[in-house]
């Protein structure tokens, strides 16, 4: 019972912190490369590359292995001294210690040696993909918060707008000075407004859950700090050959790429060696010994050590294996690894194309952003403008209702068609520089 009322006081205030703590860019980021059980694994697959370089570095070590044995036997055997068949017992066994060394084989351990190092560079740069890929999940997740939780600032204002209105159309009704039917259409405009209110919490509720859940956190209580990201500026490059250029010595998908060639020329030099001699030694040191043990006590027996020192032999010995013929299959394996080193330069090729590609789309999708951001700054001053003319127009009486609420509308379809363009902006603008290499969280 202390047990599960301890835990229940650790659970609530781990909640409690979560639910105090406002989570900046940065610190979601670092979490989500620290918790993420995706890059979990492939960091636990860089582990596995080190170990295979380990393994493939005790291959030039001569191993080392000891032997022993026993047997009995018992029955009739033949006695040569008394030339009669005799019935006995024996125990005998035998005790050895051998080691062999690989002294060449075609440099095969030596290019699997360094295949495996390169096979750690490339578990870290797929890594590096990885962590490249959530840390754009994360900074898009933020930002979709941000972006809601300005889209949620305008619906408030609006409700309270029509809130307002509301009290002066029943002053105004009150006093005769206008049909109940304008008042309706007010109150109706209001409850339009606030369920507008409610449908933009549920948004920022969706968003902040969406952003818990790539942190691999408790969504209840989960919040990010309101960071004023201001106005966009103009793009920070020139062209998307530009990032293009400085993307292809920074991305580790391309530098993964590469290096798959270069792995590709380890598996053709491999295959290659199976075409040279090898040449392998071995070293032994073996004795026995024996007892019968239907003779009296010592008697033809000798000691134990004495029989292991008079039986111990030595042996020393090399190998040499000459491929001749088997059937065409080194040369097979020769051409097949020559047809795997093509693939990989297609697949460089190809995630080079994928690249250009990406960054070609996302320059344009931020220069599409960035007129249209421009174009809601004018239309919203525009409106703006409209809005301030109509409202007084309709405190004056010269403008109906639904005049009034057409401009109104405009007004907020306006600032929410602005904060979109802004955050579409602003995320386009990060992702070249991501590309760039110039990402900046903080």
């Amino acid at each position: 019972m202390k047990t599960k009322f301890l835990l229940l006081v650790s659970l609530f205030f781990v909640s409690l912190g979560y639910s105090q703590k406002q989570w900046t860019l940065k610190e979601c980021v670092d979490h989500a490369l620290k918790n993420n059980i995706t890059i979990q694994q492939n960091t636990l697959n860089v582990e596995l590359a080190e170990l295979n370089v380990k393994s493939n570095k005790g291959n030039f070590l001569p191993n080392l292995n000891g032997s022993t044995g026993g047997n009995l036997s018992f029955g009739s055997s033949f006695d040569p001294v008394s030339q009669n068949r005799v019935s006995n017992t024996l125990f005998g066994g035998s005790i050895g210690v051998s080691s062999g060394v690989t002294i060449f084989n075609g440099y095969q351990n030596l290019n699997s040696y360094k295949q495996a190092q390169l096979g750690v560079e490339r578990s870290k740069l797929t890594l590096s993909k990885i962590q490249n890929d959530i840390s754009l999940f994360v900074v898009n997740g933020y930002l979709n918060v941000l972006f809601a939780k300005e889209n949620l600032n305008v619906a408030r204002v609006q409700a309270q707008i029509s809130k307002k209105q509301v009290e002066a159309a029943k002053e105004r009704f009150d006093a005769g000075t206008i049909p109940r039917g304008d008042l309706l259409n007010t109150e109706s405009t209001a409850a339009a407004d606030q369920q507008n209110l409610v449908t933009r919490e549920n948004t920022l509720t969706i968003a902040l859950l969406n952003l818990a859940q790539l942190l691999q956190i408790p969504s209840e209580g989960f919040d990010i700090a309101n960071v004023d990201v201001g106005a966009p500026g103009v793009l920070l490059y020139d062209s998307a050959n530009v990032v293009y250029e400085k993307a292809l010595t920074n991305q580790p998908q391309i530098q993964n790429a590469e290096l798959g060639i270069k792995d590709a020329d380890y598996n053709i030099a491999i295959a290659k060696g199976r075409f040279l001699p090898s040449v392998s030694a071995s070293l032994s040191i073996s004795t026995n010994y024996g007892f019968d043990l239907d003779l009296p006590a010592g008697f033809r027996n000798t000691k134990l050590l004495t029989q292991l020192d008079n039986n111990l032999g030595y042996g020393v010995g090399f190998n040499v294996s000459i491929p001749i013929f088997n059937r065409n299959q080194t040369r097979i394996n020769v051409d097949r690894q020559f047809v795997n080193k093509e693939i990989s330069k297609v697949a460089l090729d190809n995630e080079k194309l994928q690249l250009q590609q990406t960054i070609e789309q996302a320059f344009v999708d931020a220069k599409a952003a960035a007129k249209a951001f421009d174009a809601a700054k004018i239309s919203l001053e525009s409106q703006q403008e409209a809005f301030k003319n109509a409202q007084e127009r309709y405190n004056l009486g010269a403008m109906t209702l639904f005049d009034f609420d057409l401009v109104r509308n405009r007004l907020v379809s306006a600032e929410s068609t602005l904060i979109r363009n802004k955050y579409d902006f602003v995320f386009k603008t990060k992702v070249l520089q991501f590309y760039y290499g110039e990402l900046n969280l903080d």
